[in-house]
């Protein structure tokens, strides 16, 4: 099974979703360091009871679908970003605003914000 699959935006075809990467498992440093090459921000969506991500899209929205098509429910995804150059991580995204449990575009919840880490640095090399 591969653990990066990319699917792009094909306007021939029924699906809608933009060009971003699934991430099942993680993937090697060197892969990493090809797909984020020349960029300042990389937005990802994780799904933090599936534990997997998708990964370089346009919106956050962009990947929370990706997620979805492949079987996330939307109430368990997460939004953040990774900054290349100082290798730090966000949890700010429009995607987070939920007015049941968070207010803000940014995670609040510390256990949220941890489970969204964990699954980062479980697939990601960063």
């Amino acid at each position: 099974m591969q653990s990066v699959k990319r699917k792009a935006k094909n306007n021939n075809s029924k699906s809608k979703i933009p060009m971003s990467y699934l991430i099942t498992k993680k993937i090697s440093e060197e892969e990493f360091r090809k797909i984020i090459e020349g960029k300042s921000m990389i937005k990802m969506a994780v799904d933090i009871e599936r534990r997997v991500l998708s990964f370089d899209c346009e919106f956050h929205i962009d990947c929370a679908e990706r997620l979805m098509a492949d079987g996330s429910k939307f109430s368990d995804i997460w939004g953040a970003n990774f900054y290349p150059k100082d290798g730090k991580i966000d949890f700010i995204a429009l995607i987070n605003i939920r007015p049941e449990k968070n207010r803000s575009m940014e995670i609040s919840d510390a256990e949220t914000k941890r489970a969204v880490a964990d699954v980062i640095n479980k697939l990601l090399p960063i």
